[in-house]
């Protein structure tokens, strides 16, 4: 890991994404949801589905939009393989692109829990889900990025990620019952089991989201190594 080419990427990725009007605009879409959120909390607050629902609305229209389309920008730039096949390992590259993200995150996400009440949330084992979660999102977003070959393509993939895993805390308000396959199913995903493990404290669903951040890191690295190939 060398430390020079991740800050030389880190400072290209931020120049373009100041530059990208379509990766500035989406930090801003968590902090307006959960301002109109806000309003509707009252002196109780907000139940603690609606406040992972704009947890997983920062994840998935920050984090994984931002990530898959620098990787597709770059991919259809033809400047990904060429940094690919340069002296940059593995990590140099998934750190340097990542930290620009994540700086954009943090920022999206603390003003919007700030909003709706960051309370619930200054908790160690809340704060751990977190940081797998976005772990989660983060190389869900890179694995995408680096197949698409164009960012126009990305919102085909986008609104799945979005609807799926962003947006998972909405499937109980379809009016479904409680043992139907599609809520058993949604209560596996990363953002019900978080939720969960915030309300019984319990240690099996963080190993959940870890089983899910694992997967989508060998899913990240499978399409890495594909990309790094000559076809």
């Amino acid at each position: 890991m060398n430390t020079q080419r991740i800050g030389a990427i880190f400072e290209k990725d931020l120049k373009d994404f100041m530059k990208n009007m379509m990766l500035l605009t989406m930090p801003i879409i968590p902090i307006i949801l959960s301002l109109i959120y806000s309003r509707l909390g009252g002196d109780e607050g907000l139940p603690v589905p609606m406040l992972y629902l704009i947890v997983g609305v920062a994840f998935s229209s920050v984090t994984a939009s931002s990530m898959m389309t620098m990787m597709a920008e770059e991919n259809e730039k033809k400047t990904l393989r060429g940094l690919m096949m340069s002296p940059a390992s593995f990590m140099d590259i998934i750190i340097g692109k990542s930290l620009v993200v994540g700086l954009m995150t943090l920022i999206a996400l603390t003003l919007s829990l700030l909003f709706i009440g960051i309370e619930p949330f200054l908790k160690i084992q809340v704060i751990i889900g977190l940081v797998l979660l976005f772990l989660f999102f983060l190389f869900l977003g890179i694995g995408i990025g680096l197949f698409t070959k164009s960012v126009a393509a990305t919102s085909a993939y986008l609104m799945p990620v979005m609807f799926l895993f962003g947006f998972t805390p909405m499937m109980g308000f379809l009016g479904l019952e409680e043992d139907s396959i599609v809520i058993k199913i949604a209560d596996l995903f990363p953002l019900m089991q978080l939720i969960n493990m915030h309300e019984t404290e319990s240690w099996m669903s963080m190993g959940v989201v870890a089983i899910w951040t694992l997967a989508a890191a060998i899913f990240t690295y499978i399409c890495f190594k594909k990309e790094r190939t000559d076809d």
